[in-house]
């Protein structure tokens, strides 16, 4: 099973990464102490880190504590993007580790969209170890439809995505509103839209007490964390980046 704990104890791979430094908090520099075996590098200018990622100078990046407004649009041009495409993973107090989409505001407001998203998250779960079993929520129960017209259209989209996916072989189903049974029944968590998978996300971590790794960009083959910069501790969130640079 992958978890935190699996995770940080398993044979990571030698690769080189960086994070970022944006405040004077220590915990950048802590949590790059405690990963003294592997080869972390701290940087605290944005383009120097986007660069060498963008480079092939370091294998990996993770956001660490610098500011999101000034790096990730440095990244953003470095990369040749458009815009950035983020899944998170999480583990919840249940211990079982989930990858949430979308988290971004902006993120997952078409059934393409959502449906792209879904499958970068099996591809990124593979890619650790993590089943991929795909719970699409909605606004509501099934036996809602025709109480609200927000809701109606957000059941028939969930309805959408999930035959869709099912047609292409993936094992989804739509969990409706349920998110209590679907961080328990599934290992992907697609939420209605970004705003919502935004709060589900803080609601979880920050006072729900989930461990948030950090999320994945997905749409580049570069590989790139962001990150929190309340976090106490990057130790998670660098051993994702180098556990991701494994095909």
């Amino acid at each position: 099973m992958f978890t935190t704990e699996s995770l940080l104890t398993s044979d990571l791979p030698k690769v080189r990464v960086g994070i970022g430094r944006g405040t004077q908090a220590g915990n950048v520099e802590k949590s790059v102490a405690a990963m003294k075996q592997y080869d972390v590098r701290i940087y605290d200018d944005p383009e120097m880190l986007a660069d060498d990622l963008a480079t092939g100078k370091i294998d990996a990046a993770i956001r660490g504590d610098m500011s999101s407004s000034v790096l990730l649009p440095i990244l953003k041009k470095k990369l040749g993007l458009n815009a950035l495409e983020r899944i998170v993973f999480m583990e919840p107090l249940n211990g079982k580790m989930i990858i949430m989409a979308p988290v971004g505001i902006d993120e997952g407001w078409s059934d393409a969209q959502r449906t792209e998203l879904a499958r970068q998250c099996v591809k990124m779960a593979k890619r650790v170890g993590l089943g991929t079993k795909v719970a699409v929520m909605s606004g509501g129960r099934c036996e809602d439809v025709g109480r609200c017209k927000a809701v109606d259209r957000s059941i028939e989209s969930a309805r959408k995505i999930v035959k869709q996916l099912t047609e292409e072989g993936y094992d989804a189903y739509h969990c409706q509103i349920l998110i209590e049974d679907a961080v328990n029944n599934a290992d992907i968590l697609i939420a209605p839209e970004g705003i919502t998978g935004n709060i589900i996300f803080r609601t979880l971590h920050f006072i729900g007490g989930a461990k948030a790794l950090g999320a994945p960009i997905v749409n580049t083959d570069k590989v790139f964390i962001d990150t929190s910069r309340v976090k106490t501790d990057y130790t998670d969130s660098i051993a994702l980046a180098m556990r991701m640079t494994e095909e």
